[in-house]
């Protein structure tokens, strides 16, 4: 029963749920890129070099021959998926660099502590506090 009992604490920790919530995240977060990439990225690319459908682009090895299908090199596929992941990294850095502006801007309207009171502040209040309770 000891293995069950760890294993749901363990399952239960906050590091864990927040790892599960941002690979789900993550996972239609990429859908929606490709998405972006295959569908409002390319087909402007494809219009500038003449029609060109980098899906499609591939280099081929051996000839499909009867039921054996052939062998190619898929470059317009890694074509797609660079582009796919520079899209990804370049909208991740401006989702970072925007948070990270917010934090700034939050930690810059934020009110500076006040400054410690010096030795002899200290020193007055203490006998201020004294004369008030002599005279109560």
């Amino acid at each position: 029963m000891g293995f069950v009992k760890e294993f749901k604490e363990f399952a239960m920790k906050g590091n864990v749920v927040d790892l599960a919530v941002g690979v789900i995240i993550g996972a239609a977060f990429g859908k929606i890129v490709t998405s972006l990439v295959n569908d409002i990225v390319m087909p402007p690319i494809g219009m500038l070099t003449g029609g060109l459908d980098f899906s499609k682009q591939k280099y081929v090895l051996k000839a499909a021959v009867g039921k054996t299908p052939e062998t190619a090199i898929n470059y317009g596929l890694f074509i797609n998926n660079v582009i796919d992941f520079t899209i990804v990294a370049l909208v991740i850095f401006v989702a970072i660099k925007g948070i990270n502006s917010l934090k700034r801007k939050d930690a810059e309207d934020a009110p500076a502590a006040p400054p410690e009171p010096t030795k002899e502040e200290i020193l007055l209040t203490e006998i201020r506090d004294l004369l008030a309770k002599k005279s109560v």
